[in-house]
């Protein structure tokens, strides 16, 4: 009897259960009050992931070395140890040299970004963002955005230690302004190759070793520090078409006033092709990884 009656019961419990079916008004209400936020733009999502790079330097400022420490002592070096050889005084080589020394310093930064991007992707913070509904490649060019103005920082350091050394660029402010925008911008576009190598190897450190091996003979066989006229002739062949040479002799030209068009609209076009070859390349990778 006692048995029947609990059954009993029961099932009218699961009947009237079954009978009451909420609103869609009240399941909305309970599982996401309010009204839903719209999608980030690509904009705002690219400029929030480079906030992100931006507060990774405020905790750990000791990122912030390569381009305040690094520069100076490059420019010190180089001035004092080659200037009286090779022109007779520091002062009329630091002319020449500075530009150069700012070339150098800035596109050798440019493969911690490709070391940032292997980091993440191996602490899986990649495999959040590849969750969320933003732009896809927001998180790369957010990373190449931080690391912009890493560039601008070491431009404008060696600059300042250059003026207090006897540096006078005749291109004036806006020369140099000029010149330093056009660094940063192919800066900007070189990144882009090693985002690709972040993704494709393995390890911070054989991204760092991949990363010197091309760096290397692009800034030292160039002419930041000597005129390729100095050089034998099978290492000028080398010297002419190195990129690196191209955006020395531009920025060069916008810093002494004496702006060499052709220079300038070949750097234009490459960073252009940087962007378009391993940009491509970087977010193929970065969608199969």
């Amino acid at each position: 009897m006692t048995t029947a009656t609990t059954t009993k019961k029961d099932q009218d419990a699961g009947e009237a259960a079954d009978a009451y079916v909420p609103e869609v008004e009240t399941i909305q209400a309970v599982l996401a009050p309010g009204q839903r936020p719209s999608r980030p733009s690509a904009l705002s999502a690219c400029v929030t992931f480079g906030w992100r790079a931006m507060l990774k330097i405020k905790h750990v400022p000791e990122q912030l070395f390569d381009v305040t420490v690094f520069p100076i002592m490059m420019t010190l070096m180089f001035t004092y140890l080659f200037g009286g050889a090779l022109a007779g005084s520091t002062t009329e080589y630091l002319q020449f040299l500075l530009p150069g020394i700012m070339v150098m310093s800035v596109v050798m930064t440019t493969m911690y970004t490709g070391v940032a991007v292997n980091t993440d992707i191996e602490k899986g913070v990649f495999d959040r963002f590849r969750t969320l509904p933003v732009w896809r490649p927001s998180a790369m060019v957010g990373y190449l955005l931080g690391d912009a103005f890493r560039y601008s920082m070491a431009s404008v350091v060696i600059l300042v230690v250059g003026l207090v050394m006897g540096y006078r660029p005749d291109g004036g402010p806006l020369g140099v302004a000029a010149g330093i925008l056009l660094l940063v911008a192919f800066s900007f576009a070189f990144s882009w190759v090693w985002t690709m190598f972040g993704l494709l190897l393995r390890s911070e450190k054989s991204v760092m070793g991949v990363s010197m091996m091309v760096l290397f003979p692009l800034t030292f066989l160039s002419n930041i520090l000597v005129e390729p006229e100095t050089m034998p002739g099978w290492l000028q062949a080398f010297v002419d078409v190195n990129p690196v040479t191209h955006l020395v002799a531009a920025v060069r030209s916008l810093m002494e006033g004496d702006v060499d068009a052709g220079e300038v609209g070949w750097v234009l076009v490459a960073g252009a092709v940087l962007v378009a070859v391993f940009g491509t390349l970087t977010m193929r990778l970065y969608n199969r990884k």
